[in-house]
């Protein structure tokens, strides 16, 4: 075909599934917002110095409210562009020297996320509310990756996660993480009333096989709540491939006898699910694609790439799938796996994005209304009010840290920090300093951290991700088809699911088909047969360099081909897209499989978090887990060590 006919093609399948369509002039007017409004602060290839007034306060952009906007979002566009320029060591060839501000504080966090803001929050409480601290952040928002996705659809409110899902067990949370839920009016039992258990009970998981991977597009529901021998005889799966994952989940065989259970867990710790797959229950290697992209939700990767201890010990929180091969290997000792004894319900109508609105609420008064936990779901921040010359805690967005470093030779009592906002290189000088940001990028931020700290720092590379959000004109498709998830390896996203279903203070969840609905699609771009700290970065480079138009077509035609049975039409039904980019994704996690054992305060995230004068580490990743109680405890110990040298 000649590539003319190629493109005709390709235009003409692109007007079926509504590619491009401009859904409201709200959503179209958003979307250019993002673009210009990204570039004018973070790109460094604008960066013009200037004179300014001391402490200028920046407006945030007029008529752009972050969790509205749609597109590209997460890591919006031109939001690393500064920092890659730093890590390239190209910035300080042209950047000049900033301009001070003439701004003195007594903190200053370079992160506005979770862990940035506890640790402004565990200052405040500790050194008295007088206390100034400036918040520093890259991102158009603040939260991190706890962001929040707001749609209309017919006049109606959808929230959705940008990303931070839920509170995850709860009760399992230190007594300071549990303290700031308190101090924030969280209160997790509501949530037993706040998430209908019921909505989607009578709804299943089916599995879609595409014809990239398995020969040809088929939706099958009934997984995990039929036979496997009935669901897979729907299947295009060969025969004997339907047989082998039969066998592997029926079996029930021990695979490793004459071990003690001691014996097994180091065993299946050094090797992959793949391998313990193949080589311990001896499957032939044709079923591995079905179980490939069972891990991908919670580490990234496939099953080539973490260990089958891993698996075992982390069942899925959608109750879509089980790892197989487990059931008749004596491994279920109530003292060594980790039962979830919480339902996974914790979870705000935006996600964790709530708790950072909370902090933020209680950071900044009047910049979000109202003063309980379920007010605050639909509550509006006022964006103007975070950076105010009035107010002791500032919250400034759209601005990027590019160098912390003390000031004075000898026992320096001051920490300069510089940063651009705006396409201006800035700095402002405060007594200490917390680093709630991406651990990987400290090293390029501080060059005299001591040559160890800074491998350390190095060795994390974060998990990137999609967390694709669809708001949809009603989902009867889903109600006709029987299922409320989709499994579909092979596919370009891995997962797609109708949201939580949680009704908090005024917002009420859309409970019946005919209502408007968000999705949420789960995408990890990993490269298997890489170890997995490699497909992590080729991961990375693929999602910055993915424009948003290689999502929509992707979306679009998916769930078309994986919904159409039910009379979804994507050019029809798609009212809205929101692709939450992060390629910088959650914290890295030490897998067995994949890493060395260290003696515990040998591990990178201990010697990469050590304090550095009047310069201390937060973040997830200093604690090496991807979760808010990691980040909370992260940030109140670097609060700690500043304030005790103080």
């Amino acid at each position: 075909m000649a590539e003319s006919d190629k493109r005709d093609v390709i235009r003409s399948r692109d007007r079926e599934l509504g590619v491009g369509r401009r859904i409201t002039r709200r959503d179209f007017l958003n979307g250019v917002a993002v673009g210009i409004g990204a570039l004018g602060y973070g790109s460094v290839h604008h960066l013009a110095l200037g004179s300014e007034a001391a402490g200028e306060v920046v407006p945030h952009p007029a008529g752009i409210y972050p969790p509205g906007l749609t597109g590209m979002r997460g890591s919006q566009p031109g939001a690393y562009d500064v920092a890659h320029s730093l890590r390239d060591g190209t910035f300080w060839e042209t950047a000049g020297n900033p301009t001070d501000t003439g701004e003195t504080y007594d903190l200053i966090v370079v992160g506005g996320g979770i862990s940035g803001l506890a640790a402004a929050y565990f200052f405040r409480k500790q050194a008295g509310p007088k206390s100034r601290i400036l918040v520093l952040d890259n991102h158009d928002d603040f939260g991190g990756h706890a962001r929040r996705n707001e749609f209309r659809v017919g006049g109606r409110l959808l929230l959705s996660n940008g990303g931070t899902q839920s509170i995850e067990s709860p009760s399992e949370y230190s007594d300071v993480a549990k303290g700031v839920l308190k101090d924030l009016g969280i209160e997790p039992k509501v949530f037993y009333k706040a998430y209908d258990q019921k909505l989607y009970s009578h709804l299943g998981t089916a599995c879609f096989f595409s014809k990239e991977t398995f020969g040809e597009d088929r939706c099958v529901p009934g997984m995990g709540s039929v036979g496997w021998a009935e669901f897979l005889n729907k299947s295009p799966l060969p025969l004997k491939v339907q047989q082998e994952i039969v066998r592997l989940y029926t079996e029930k065989k021990d695979y490793l006898p004459g071990l003690t259970r001691e014996e097994k867990y180091a065993r299946l710790a050094k090797i992959s699910y793949a391998t313990f797959l193949t080589e311990v229950c001896h499957a032939n290697p044709a079923v591995l694609p079905f179980f490939q992209t069972y891990t991908h939700d919670l580490f990234a990767v496939g099953i080539d790439a973490i260990s089958a201890l891993a698996c075992y010990r982390n069942p899925d929180d959608y109750g879509a799938y089980r790892y197989a091969g487990f059931d008749g290997m004596g491994l279920s000792a109530r003292e060594d796996k980790e039962e979830k004894e919480e339902p996974y319900i914790f979870h705000f109508p935006d996600g964790n994005a709530s708790i950072a609105r909370l902090l933020v609420r209680s950071l900044v008064p009047g910049s979000i209304a109202g003063h309980t936990m379920e007010d605050v779901v639909t509550a509006r921040a006022d964006y103007d009010k975070l950076d105010q010359p009035s107010s002791p805690i500032r919250i400034r967005l759209n601005s990027t840290a590019v160098r912390v470093r003390h000031l004075g030779a000898r026992d320096p009592k001051e920490v300069e920090v510089a940063y651009v906002q705006e396409g201006k290189l800035r700095s402002a000088k405060a007594s200490a300093c917390v680093l709630a940001c991406y651990n990987g990028m400290i090293p390029y931020l501080c060059p005299e951290l001591p040559a160890g700290q800074k491998e350390a720092l190095h060795y994390g590379v974060k998990e990137p991700f999609i967390y694709t959000h669809v708001a949809i004109r009603n989902w009867t498709a889903f109600h006709k088809l029987g299922i409320r998830q989709v499994v579909s390896p092979g596919s370009y996203h891995c997962f797609t699911t109708l949201d939580f279903p949680v009704s908090l203070g005024e917002y009420r969840f859309p409970s019946t088909p005919q209502e408007p609905m968000v999705l949420f699609m789960l995408r990890t771009p990993c490269k298997p047969g890489l170890p997995r700290r490699e497909q992590y970065q080729m991961g990375r480079f693929e999602l910055m360099d993915t424009p948003f138009s290689t999502f929509e077509r992707s979306i679009r035609d998916q769930l078309n081909r994986m919904l159409s049975p039910g009379g979804f039409d994507a050019a029809r039904d798609v009212a809205a897209i929101t692709v939450n980019r992060w390629a910088h994704g959650y914290a890295y996690e030490y897998d067995s499989y994949s890493d060395p054992q260290w003696a515990r305060d040998e591990r990178p995230c201990v010697v990469g978090r050590k304090q550095f004068g009047r310069i201390s580490i937060a973040n997830s990743d200093a604690g090496a887990r991807a979760y808010t109680d990691a980040a909370i405890d992260q940030a109140y110990r670097a609060v700690q060590e500043q304030l005790k040298g103080a």
